[in-house]
C-alpha cells in the first residue's frame, strides 16, 4: 500500500487509476502534508526553507534578489497580513512572535472571529494569506457529508500507510522540489539595495504629496457633501495600499511562480505547491525597493494623519473651513471667507468631531478592503513588471531621478518661476507669487518626513507585537508639529507682529504642514495595522491614536484658539472659495 501511495503521488509510471487520482486533489493528503509542515515549523526541525534563510547558503536553495536590512520585517506596510481572505488566521502579533523565534500563543493563533464562520471562496486558497510563515497551517477539516467517495479511498490509503509504520512519501521530498528550477537573478548588495529604497521613497513621497494636494483642491468645491477634503486622499491611499498588499501579479517572478498546474485548476483546487509558492512570492515581493517605495512612499505620503487630526479639532472648535455654496453670501460687498463660521451649540461641535472621525475611519478601512478585492478581481489581468527591467534600468535610473526631483524642488523654492519677472509671473505684485506656498515648499519637506517615518518604523514597530509603536510615534509627532505650525501661521510673530511672520513665513509653515507632517504621518499604514491586528488590539490601537491626537491638539491648538485667538493667514492655505469656478 505504501508503494501504491508513493506511485500515486510522485511516480511517473503510475497506472491509469493512479493518474486519475493524481489529477484529483486529495484533501487528506493536503491536510497531512500541511500538518507535517506545521509540526516541523513548531519543532524548529527541517522546515521548508524561506527565501530569507536561503540567502546564507547556495546549497539550501535560491537566493533573494535584494539584500535588505534585517529590520525590514518591522515595516508594517510589508508585514501586515493580506487584507481579505476566506479564513484569516494571521495577524501582526503572530508574525512578530514567529520572527522572534517564539512559539505563537493560543491567543496569537486565533483571529478576532472563528475561521469556521467565514465562508470559503473559490478565488483564493483557504490559508493563502499566511505570508511570513514558511508553510500554511492545516486547513479546517471537512464534514463527512462533504467528502467524496474518492476522498474516502484516499483516507483509507493514508490510514494503511500510517498503520504500517512507514514514513509518508511526501516527507522525503525537499522544498526545493516544490519550487521551480529556474535560477534566480544574482543578489544585489545591501548598500545598493538601501540606496534604491531611499531613492524610491524620495520620488514617491514627492509624487504622493502632489497627488494629495491636488485631490484636496479638487474635492473642496461649492456644495461639497464632505467638507474635509483630505478624507478623499486618505481614501485613495488606503485603496491603493489594499491593492498592493493583496496583489500577486505586479511583482511576480518566473522563478517564484508555479508551473505544475494550470491557473484555472490552481484557483479552484489549490495544491500545497501553489500555497507555498504564493507565500514565497509574497515574501519576495516585500523585499523589492519598488514595492517599498509604492507602499511606504506613495501610499504613506498620499494619506495624512496630521491633516485628519487638524480637521477633527477644527470641527470641534467650530473653525473647519467650509465651501461657500449659498447665493445670499455673494450679494454682500465682501463675500465671507471659507473659514468664517456662525456660532453653534457645543453639542453640535461634538457631533461634528465624531462625524469627521467616523467617516475617515470608515472610508479608509473600507477602501483597504475594496482595494484588496480589486486586486483579486484583476489578478488575471494584472501585468507583471519585468524583473530585468526593474533591476537593470529602473532601479539605477531612480537614483538620479529622485535626486534630480528633490534638487529641482529646492531650486524652484529659491527662484520660484511665478515671481515678478519670472517665466510664469502673474503680474508685478509680489502677492501673485503663490507656487511656493501651494506646492513647492511642500515637496521640499516631503522626503524628510517620509524617510523619518520609514526608519522609525524599522526601529520601533518590532518592539511591541500588539502595538505598532513606530507608526504611532510618527503620527503623534507629526500631529504635534502640525498643531504648532498652524498656531504660528494664525498669530502675530516677531517684532512687527506680522501674521505668520509675513507671506514667505506663512508659505514655509504651510509647506511644513503639507509636506513634512503630511509625509511623516500616514493613514494607509494605520488602517492596515488596525485591520491586521487582532480585534481587541486593533480597537485599542485605533482608540489610542485618535485620543492621543485629540489631546495633543487640545493642548497645542486649543490653548491658542481659546486664549489669544486666531487671525486670517496672509497666504493661500489651499481652501479657496471657487465661487468663480
Amino acid at each position: 500500500m505504501v508503494e501504491a501511495s508513493g506511485s500515486h503521488l510522485g511516480t511517473p509510471s503510475a497506472s491509469q487509476g493512479g493518474q486519475e487520482n493524481r489529477r484529483r486533489p486529495s484533501t487528506s493528503t493536503a491536510s497531512k502534508r500541511n500538518s507535517y509542515y506545521d509540526q516541523q515549523r513548531v519543532g524548529e526541525k527541517s522546515r521548508p526553507v524561506s527565501w530569507s534563510s536561503q540567502a546564507t547558503s547556495k546549497s539550501k536553495g535560491k537566493r533573494a534578489s535584494y539584500q535588505v536590512p534585517p529590520d525590514v520585517a518591522n515595516l508594517d506596510e510589508a508585514a501586515v497580513p493580506l487584507p481579505v481572505g476566506p479564513s484569516r488566521t494571521d495577524s501582526l502579533e503572530r508574525r512578530r512572535a514567529i520572527e522572534q523565534g517564539q512559539k505563537p500563543t493560543r491567543q496569537h493563533q486565533s483571529f478576532s472571529r472563528p475561521t469556521s464562520n467565514r465562508r470559503p471562496t473559490q478565488d483564493k486558497p483557504e490559508n493563502c494569506d499566511l505570508t511570513e510563515v514558511d508553510a500554511p497551517p492545516p486547513p479546517a477539516a471537512e464534514l463527512p457529508s462533504q467528502q467524496s467517495p474518492e476522498g474516502s479511498r484516499d483516507d483509507a490509503d493514508d490510514a494503511d500507510t500510517e498503520s504500517s509504520g512507514a514514513q509518508p512519501p511526501w516527507v522525503q521530498r525537499h522544498p526545493e522540489e516544490y519550487l521551480p528550477k529556474e535560477r534566480p537573478p544574482p543578489k544585489i548588495p545591501r548598500a545598493l539595495t538601501e540606496l534604491y529604497t531611499i531613492s524610491y521613497l524620495i520620488f514617491f513621497s514627492i509624487f504622493g504629496t502632489l497627488a494629495r494636494l491636488g485631490m484636496q483642491w479638487l474635492t473642496f468645491y461649492p456644495g461639497a457633501p464632505i467638507v474635509t477634503p483630505v478624507i478623499w486622499a486618505n481614501f485613495a491611499g488606503s485603496l491603493f495600499m489594499g491593492f498592493l498588499a493583496e496583489d500577486q501579479g505586479l511583482f511576480r517572478d518566473s522563478w517564484t511562480t508555479s508551473t505544475t498546474k494550470k491557473r484555472s485548476s490552481a484557483r479552484s483546487h489549490p495544491s500545497d505547491l501553489e500555497r507555498l509558492s504564493k507565500a514565497e512570492r509574497a515574501k519576495v515581493k516585500k523585499t523589492i525597493p519598488l514595492y517599498i517605495g509604492l507602499a511606504t512612499g506613495f501610499c504613506g505620503s498620499l494619506t495624512s494623519f496630521s491633516s485628519f487630526a487638524r480637521d477633527f479639532f477644527l470641527a470641534l472648535s467650530n473653525d473647519l473651513p467650509t465651501p461657500i455654496d449659498h447665493p445670499n453670501t455673494l450679494a454682500a460687498a465682501t463675500p465671507p471667507s471659507t473659514t468664517s463660521t456662525v456660532n453653534r451649540n457645543g453639542g453640535y461641535s461634538f457631533e461634528s468631531w465624531t462625524a469627521v472621525v467616523i467617516t475617515t475611519l470608515a472610508l479608509s478601512l473600507g477602501a483597504l478592503i475594496v482595494g484588496a478585492h480589486l486586486a483579486l478581481f484583476a489578478e488575471s489581468l494584472t501585468p507583471r513588471i519585468p524583473k530585468k527591467f526593474t533591476r537593470v534600468f529602473l532601479d539605477p535610473f531612480m537614483v538620479f531621478l529622485a535626486a534630480g526631483c528633490w534638487l529641482g524642488a529646492v531650486f524652484m523654492a529659491i527662484w520660484p518661476p511665478d515671481r515678478p519677472g519670472g517665466p510664469a509671473s502673474n503680474g508685478p505684485a509680489a502677492s501673485n507669487e503663490t507656487w511656493r506656498g501651494q506646492a513647492i515648499f511642500a515637496i521640499v519637506f516631503a522626503p524628510v518626513g517620509c524617510l523619518l517615518r520609514y526608519y522609525a518604523s524599522l526601529k520601533l514597530n518590532g518592539l511591541v507585537a500588539a502595538f505598532p509603536l513606530g507608526t504611532f510615534a510618527v503620527n503623534m509627532l507629526g500631529t504635534a508639529v502640525e498643531g504648532m505650525c498652524y498656531d504660528l501661521q494664525h498669530v502675530g510673530i516677531g517684532i512687527m507682529g506680522r501674521i505668520g511672520g509675513g507671506r514667505v513665513g506663512c508659505q514655509v509653515l504651510q509647506g511644513i504642514m503639507d509636506g513634512f507632517c503630511g509625509c511623516l504621518t500616514t493613514v494607509s499604514t494605520w488602517v492596515a495595522e488596525i485591520n491586521g491586528l487582532q480585534r481587541k488590539h486593533g480597537w485599542a490601537y485605533a482608540f489610542a491614536s485618535v485620543v492621543g491626537a485629540l489631546c495633543l491638539m487640545v493642548v497645542i491648538m486649543g490653548s491658542v484658539r481659546w486664549s489669544v485667538g486666531w487671525s486670517e493667514p496672509v497666504c493661500n492655505t489651499g481652501y479657496t472659495s471657487k465661487i468663480n469656478g
